[in-house]
């Protein structure tokens, strides 16, 4: 696939996503990230950029993966309904051939509205929440699992996109001006952390 003057590809590396005993979000989906840069790099030419990223939703102590039926799925949505949890998403830039290589970690609260369980019922009949971790998508038109958003959007969907521009700043790669703007176009949302992510700030 052509983005501007970049001809991008996508693989899907195998790595043990199992957690460790006693590790810390961050560390999880940042240790991931590397990992999946680290088995993508061996197979592509020197040069080339390699991007990789994991997400993990976080509710307290607890890493919410996939559920792992419908009824698991109503149990997570109604965990989280109508509270503040966390989505953290680790990302690893590697240049093929180099020691150029940057990470960052963005944490994002996510609110979540106070939605019925009829509502639950409807969603989780649709499937639409049954491959996903936490057992939401927060872009579904339908069931909206959000009232506001304060973060950053992206990161929630599992690519902050803001973060990766400054990790390519960081290893020196040009990348296309005007991201951030088509990032929020494209997700019809305004991005209140944009620039102070843009600026270095710790902020997701």
């Amino acid at each position: 696939m052509a983005l501007g003057n970049w001809i991008v590809s996508s693989c899907v590396p195998e790595v043990d996503e199992s957690r460790l005993a006693g590790e810390a979000p961050a560390d999880y989906v940042l240790r991931l990230a590397q990992a999946k840069a680290g088995v993508a790099v061996g197979d592509v030419a020197d040069g080339t950029l390699v991007v990789a990223a994991d997400t993990a939703v976080v509710d307290g102590d607890s890493v919410l993966g996939k559920p792992v039926d419908a009824a698991d799925a109503v149990r997570m949505l109604q965990r989280l309904r109508g509270r503040v949890h966390q989505v953290y998403t680790g990302i690893a830039v590697m240049q093929a051939g180099t020691d150029r290589a940057q990470t960052d970690v963005c944490v994002t609260q996510v609110p979540m509205r106070n939605y019925s369980d009829a509502e639950i019922e409807a969603y989780v009949a649709s499937g639409d929440p049954l491959d996903k971790a936490g057992a939401y998508g927060i872009q579904h038109s339908g069931f909206r699992p959000v009232e506001t958003m304060t973060g950053c959007f992206a990161s929630v969907m599992g690519m902050p996109l803001c973060h990766l521009l400054r990790l390519l700043d960081r290893i020196r790669a040009a990348a296309q001006p005007g991201l951030p703007e088509r990032c929020q176009m494209h997700l019809s949302y305004t991005c209140p952390v944009s620039s102070a992510i843009l600026r270095g700030e710790p902020v997701g």
